[in-house]
Order: structure tokens, then C-alpha cells, then sequence
């Protein structure tokens, strides 16, 4: 046999393995936090926009939800703005938030869209504020700025966009409600594609982020914990294995099963085709939670 024809055959194979998952996830939805080194590295962007395009034309209905943090402090620098973090939340104010809302709503979410279209998908940029799709009251206390915690999800405008066949796209800027009523508001996008999961009952949350997943020696990639439940994610937790920034991660894993979602993945965007891995293979990657019954 030829080297050629043995490589079809593998490839064939593989597809003959994919399929018993791509008819578990047809139909259902998935939403995805893209975020990290997979957002700046042109290798990793271009596999993501692949996976996510071959996940729509398998009938995923897949939601994209990306953040932006590189790209905000570099316009944040360029303006002569200061960069400041408090409590791991960007101050936001005024200037700021027209930084967040330029560089997420503008430019990071149509530079997405126009990959996926150039990759043959189809795609629609969205934000919290369109559709009044995420409302979000300002954080308790004044030392964050225009910084939004998410009230409310109307999933209506996600609902028609994926029914059109159309891969919807999220920037995390909300629409403000009370004090703020319509003002943009700067929201964590890990929170806001947890609560978008649970508001579509997504069938998984995948959170894309630059570590292998969770680990019990964080300087040990091959301590690599490959499944936790619910129940025991408060035991890791308290024995520090669930640290530093990996807990945010986590409540926001929590915070959909609270949703109603059953799985939540934390997996390394530093892979390529980490998503297709996760989906369609029996091994996956990274950290598969589970919100048991």
C-alpha cells in the first residue's frame, strides 16, 4: 500500500472514530470561552477557527465567547491610559471602558468573525449590549469603576442566530441596568460564558485557558487531574490543589452548573485543535467537570 493511500486511511479512521460523538453532540449546544495564548498565536488562532467551523457544519450549535485582556492594555498603553488591576478585576472607567468597549466590540470581535468567513463558516459578531443579551448591575463598590456583575441573560438573540445557521460571536461588554441603565458595563468573559451556558442549557461549558488543566502540582504537567466532580471541587479547594487563578476558573465552571449545565472543561488553548480533541476523541483533554444528578 501506498504511503498516500495509508494516509487516507488513517484519516478515514479517524473520522469513523469521531462519528458516535459528532452524533452525541448534533443538535446540542456548546459554548465556548476563547481566551489566551490561543487569541495571539496565528497557529493556535487559525486551528481554533477551524474547529469551531467544523463544529457548526457537524450541527454543534456552538457560541464563541472571547475576551481581549492583551489587546486592551496594549490600547490602553498606547493611549497614555495606566493599566490597574484590583482584586484580579480591571479598573474601569470612563476612558477605559471606551478602550474595552472599542477593542472587544470593534475590533477583537469583527477580526473573529472575519476569520471564521474567510474559513468558510458563517459567523455574526454580537456583544451583551445587543439585544440587551447580558444585563449587569455595577460590582458593589465604587473602587472598580464600570465593572458589571451579570443579572440577567435574554438567550433570544442567540437563539436566532443560531437557528439561522450562523455562528454567534460575544464580545463581554454589558448592558447596564439601574443607575447605569444602557451604559456599558466591563464583565468578566469567563462569568459571561458560564451564564450564557446556562441560560441555552448548553450541553458543555469549554473554557479555553494557558495551563493543561487543573493540576495537583502545578509545576508537574503530568499531575494532571482528568476528571473531578461537583462535590469534590470544594475538597481540592481546601487541600490548595484548586489555587491562585485557577479557582475563578472553576466558580465560573460552578456558576454554569448552577445554570443547569452537566459538563464543564478546562482545557489547554496552547494545544492545537484542543476543542476537536476535547469533542472527538475518547481520551479529550484537559479537566472534564461533571455536575452529577
Amino acid at each position: 500500500m501506498s504511503e498516500k493511500m495509508e494516509n487516507n486511511k488513517i484519516r478515514a479512521e479517524l473520522l469513523v472514530h469521531a462519528l458516535p460523538y459528532i452524533q452525541m453532540f448534533q443538535g446540542k449546544t456548546i459554548v465556548v470561552k476563547y481566551g489566551g495564548n490561543a487569541m495571539i498565536n496565528g497557529v493556535l488562532k487559525a486551528a481554533v477557527i477551524q474547529d469551531v467551523i467544523l463544529m457548526a457544519c457537524v450541527g454543534i450549535r456552538t457560541v464563541l465567547v472571547h475576551g481581549g485582556g492583551p489587546e486592551i492594555d496594549e490600547m490602553l498603553k498606547k493611549t497614555g491610559k495606566e493599566v490597574r488591576f484590583i482584586d484580579g478585576l480591571r479598573y474601569t472607567d470612563d476612558e477605559t471602558m471606551d478602550v474595552v468597549q472599542m477593542v472587544l466590540c470593534g475590533k477583537v470581535n469583527k477580526d473573529i468573525v472575519a476569520l471564521i468567513q474567510q474559513g468558510g463558516g458563517r459567523a455574526i459578531g454580537l456583544s451583551g449590549i445587543d439585544g440587551a443579551m447580558l444585563k449587569a448591575a455595577r460590582k458593589t463598590g465604587d473602587k472598580y469603576g464600570l465593572v458589571g456583575e451579570i443579572e440577567e441573560v435574554d438567550v433570544s438573540i442567540l437563539n436566532s442566530t443560531l437557528g439561522a445557521g450562523f455562528i454567534p460571536v460575544v464580545s463581554s461588554v454589558a448592558y447596564g441596568m439601574g443607575n447605569d441603565n444602557g451604559r456599558p458595563l466591563n464583565i468578566n468573559a469567563d462569568t459571561a460564558a458560564a451564564k450564557i451556558a446556562g441560560a441555552l442549557a448548553a450541553e458543555k461549558l469549554v473554557l479555553m485557558t494557558d495551563v493543561p488543566g487543573i493540576l495537583r502540582n502545578v509545576d508537574d504537567p503530568e499531575s494532571l487531574i482528568r476528571s473531578a466532580s461537583r462535590p469534590e471541587l470544594e475538597k481540592l479547594k481546601k487541600d490548595g490543589i484548586i489555587s491562585k487563578g485557577m479557582i475563578p476558573k472553576v466558580d465560573c465552571c460552578t456558576l454554569a452548573f448552577e445554570g443547569g449545565v452537566n459538563k464543564a472543561h478546562i482545557i489547554d488553548g496552547r494545544t492545537p485543535h484542543a476543542l476537536l480533541i476535547e469533542l472527538f476523541t475518547d481520551e479529550g483533554i484537559g479537566t472534564m467537570l461533571t455536575n452529577p444528578l
